[in-house]
C-alpha cells in the first residue's frame, strides 16, 4: 500500500567482510609506517549527514550512527559513540575486533593515553578534523611520547577500493519567495561582521553558510538540501564560491556569478595561499573548518583566526518571509500527520502493522502533499523496547510488529522548499499502563513548561532547559539528550548555534526556530517523546520593563489524550493543552476528508470540561 522513496531499511554489512577490511587497513598503516589512525564520522565540513563517499567509519566498523569516531592501533581498536548510539553500536560492531567506548565522558583521548606508547606514530587526516580536535589528539600523543602525523592522503581510501565518487547533485536557486533576502544584502551584513572581527577575509567552510549566503540549495547529501561547497568572502571585492562545476546549470551559474566568482574546489588551496602570503588574517569557523585550512594558512604566512562563524547566527534568525514559509510548511505537514495518526489508530490495534509499515505510510502521506522534497532525517519509529533507543532506526532485521499494549514513538520530519519540519508523537496502542501514563504526563508537563515559557531577551537555552526536566526529576528520572535544537529554513533540521540544553550558551533571539522535545526512556520497556517546533517571538506583557520573549508553537498535531493522567495537570497546563488542540482542529480540519475530520474531532476534544 505504501512505500518509502527517501529511506531504506537494509541492514549494514557485518561479519567477515568487515574483519578483512580492518586487516587490510592495518597492513596499509604498516606500509606507511604508522602505528595507528583516527577515523571520524565526518566529511571535510563536519556535516551531520555525509555523502556515501565519506562514510569511512561505517565502511570500516559497521557502525552507521551520525556521531562517532574509531581509533585503530596495531593491537587494539575502539569505536567511540555517544549515549544515543550505545545500544546500536553494540548491535552493529564486532565485539571481537572492536571495543565500544563512550564518546564524551571520558573522551577518546583518555583511551589513547592508556594505549599509546613512546615512539608510536598516530596518523590523522587533517581535512576530516577541526583544529580543536587535532590539538586534543596532539595532547594525548605528547603525553605518551608518541607523534601525531598529519597525512597527505587518507590510508583508508587506499583500501576502500569500491569507494563511491564524490556527489554531484544539481544546484537549485532558492528564490526570494523563500529566502526573503537578496545575496547582496546578506553579503553586506557579513562584511559588517568581517570588519567587526578585524580580519581580511572570512572562510565559509560550512556548506549551510554558503547555501544561505548565496541563496542556493543542492542535493549532495541525504535529507539536507546541501550543495557541498566553500566560499571565501574578502573584506572588500567579490567573494569566490568553490564548487564542482558539474553541479551547475547555466541558470544556477548565472545566479552565482551575479554576486561571486565561481571556481572549482581545487582552486581553493592556491587562492587561500595567495591571500595568506600577504600576511592576511583569515577568519575560520572553529566548528566546521578543517585543520588542513589552518595549516595551509599558517604555512603560507597568514594568520588563521578561529571562532564562531558569524553566518551561523545570521542564518539562525529567520526573516519574515522564512517565518511565514515555515508556518505554511507546518500547516501542510499537519494535514499529512493527522491523516497518518488517524490511519495508525485504525490499523495498529489489529496487530498487522510493523515499524517499517509506519515509516512508509508517514512518508507516503507527506508525499501526497505534492510538495515533499525529502524527509529531514530518517524516521525514528520504535515500538515497545525499540522506542527506548533514542535514535533508533528500523531495519529489516530489527523491524518489530506493533502489539496492543505497546507505545509507538515516531519522530519524523519533512523538507519543503518553504520550511523544514520535525515532530515526535508517542501513541498508545491499546490500553496503556499506569506507569506509561505517569511518565507521559511528566514529559508533557515539561513540554508545556517550555512552550509557555517567557524569558528576557538574552536568555540562553541552558537557562530554560531545566523547565523541561523538573517533573521527571521529582520522580528521580531524566532524559540524556538536550531538550531542543535549532532548525533551518529548508536546510539542516539540526541547526546551530542555539539549542535548549545544559550546553546551550547562545542567547535565544526572536526569529530563531527550536525544537521542544523532552522524553523518557525505560530500557527494554518503552520510549516517550513529545516534540513540537517553537518560534522565538516577542512576549506581550503589559508593563514589562525589559524586552521579554516567548515561544509560538509551529507544529500542529494531536497529542495522545489516552496517555494523559488528568489528575497530574494543573489548570494552566490543561488550558494550554485544550487551546493547542482547538488550534490544531481550527487550522487542520478544513483540509481533511470527512472520516479524518471525525477522528480529529475526537482526538482533540477538550479534556477536563
Amino acid at each position: 500500500m505504501f512505500e518509502a522513496h527517501f529511506q531504506t531499511f537494509e541492514d549494514p554489512e557485518a561479519g567477515v567482510a568487515l574483519t578483512a577490511r580492518l586487516a587490510a587497513f592495518r597492513e596499509e598503516l604498516a606500509r606507511r609506517k604508522l602505528t595507528g589512525f583516527v577515523i571520524p564520522r565526518a566529511d571535510q565540513q563536519q556535516n551531520e549527514y555525509v555523502a556515501p563517499s565519506e562514510e569511512r567509519l561505517a565502511w570500516l566498523t559497521g557502525f552507521t550512527g551520525s556521531a562517532g569516531i574509531a581509533i585503530v592501533l596495531t593491537q587494539q581498536a575502539a569505536v567511540f559513540v555517544d549515549g544515543r548510539y550505545t545500544l546500536q553500536a553494540a548491535r552493529q560492531v564486532d565485539a571481537k575486533a572492536w571495543q565500544v567506548e563512550p564518546l564524551a565522558d571520558p573522551p577518546p583521548e583518555n583511551w589513547l593515553a592508556r594505549h599509546l606508547v613512546a615512539g608510536d606514530r598516530l596518523g590523522f587526516d587533517p581535512w576530516l578534523h577541526t583544529s580543536a580536535a587535532a590539538e586534543r589528539l596532539a595532547g594525548a600523543c605528547a603525553g605518551a611520547g608518541a607523534e601525531l602525523v598529519a597525512v597527505d592522503s587518507n590510508p583508508l581510501d587506499s583500501v576502500w577500493t569500491e569507494r563511491p565518487g564524490p556527489p554531484v547533485g544539481p544546484v537549485a536557486i532558492h528564490g526570494p519567495q523563500f529566502s526573503g533576502e537578496a545575496e547582496a544584502e546578506k553579503l553586506r551584513r557579513i562584511r559588517f561582521e568581517i570588519a567587526r572581527l578585524g580580519v581580511e577575509a572570512l572562510m565559509l567552510s560550512d556548506s549551510h553558510a554558503v547555501a544561505w549566503t548565496f541563496n542556493i540549495r543542492g542535493a549532495d547529501v541525504s535529507h539536507t538540501p546541501l550543495p557541498l561547497s566553500y566560499a571565501l568572502v574578502p573584506k572588500e571585492g567579490r567573494p569566490t564560491v568553490f564548487i564542482d562545476h558539474r553541479k551547475l546549470s547555466n541558470s544556477a551559474r548565472d545566479h552565482l556569478e551575479q554576486s561571486a566568482d565561481v571556481e572549482e574546489p581545487d582552486a581553493l588551496t592556491p587562492k587561500l595561499t595567495t591571500l595568506a602570503q600577504a600576511g592576511a588574517a583569515i577568519a575560520l569557523d572553529g566548528a566546521t573548518a578543517a585543520d588542513a585550512l589552518s595549516r595551509l594558512i599558517m604555512a603560507a604566512g597568514g594568520k588563521p583566526v578561529r571562532g564562531n562563524d558569524p553566518v551561523s547566527l545570521l542564518k539562525a534568525v529567520k526573516n519574515s518571509t522564512e517565518i511565514e514559509g515555515t508556518r505554511t510548511a507546518h500547516r501542510r505537514d499537519a494535514v499529512a500527520l493527522t491523516r497518518f495518526l488517524a490511519w495508525i489508530d485504525r490499523e495498529a490495534p489489529t496487530g498487522a502493522l510493523t515499524e517499517i509499515d509506519t515509516v512508509e505510510a508517514l512518508e507516503s502521506f507527506r508525499r501526497d502533499t505534492g510538495a515533499l522534497k525529502d524527509v529531514s532525517f530518517p524516521t525514528i519509529a520504535g515500538t515497545g523496547p525499540n522506542g527506548a533507543i533514542v535514535h533508533y532506526r528500523v531495519s529489516r532485521k530489527s523491524n518489530r510488529r506493533i502489539a496492543p499494549g505497546d507505545l509507538l514513538l515516531i519522530d519524523s520530519g519533512a523538507q519543503y522548499e518553504d520550511g523544514t519540519t520535525d515532530v515526535t508523537r508517542t501513541i498508545a496502542i491499546g490500553e496503556p499502563t499506569a506507569e506509561m501514563r505517569d511518565r507521559f504526563t511528566r514529559v508533557l508537563r515539561g513540554h508545556i513548561a517550555i512552550a509557555r515559557a517567557v524569558f528576557p531577551d538574552g536568555t540562553t537555552g541552558a537557562q530554560i532547559d531545566t523547565l523541561a526536566r523538573q517533573f521527571l526529576w521529582r520522580a528521580g528520572i531524566d532524559f540524556d539528550h538536550g531538550t531542543g535544537h535549532g532548525v533551518g529554513s529548508y536546510l539542516s533540521v539540526h541547526e546551530g548555534p542555539a539549542r535548549i540544553s545544559k550546553l546551550g550558551t547562545t542567547p535565544l533571539k526572536r526569529g530563531m526556530i527550536l525544537s521542544n522535545e523532552p522524553g523518557y526512556y525505560k530500557t527494554d520497556g518503552f520510549g516517550i517523546r513529545i516534540e513540537n517546533l517553537e518560534l522565538v517571538v516577542a512576549a506581550d506583557i503589559a508593563g514589562a520593563e525589559k524586552p521579554i520573549n516567548a515561544f509560538e508553537t509551529l507544529t500542529l498535531a494531536p497529542i495522545d489524550r489516552r496517555l494523559i493522567d488528568l489528575g497530574m495537570l494543573d489548570g494552566g497546563e490543561l488550558s494550554w493543552l485544550n487551546d493547542y488542540h482547538a488550534r490544531v482542529r481550527r487550522e487542520v480540519r478544513p483540509h481533511l476528508d470527512e472520516a479524518t475530520k471525525l477522528w480529529l474531532d475526537a482526538a482533540t476534544a477538550p479534556l477536563g470540561v
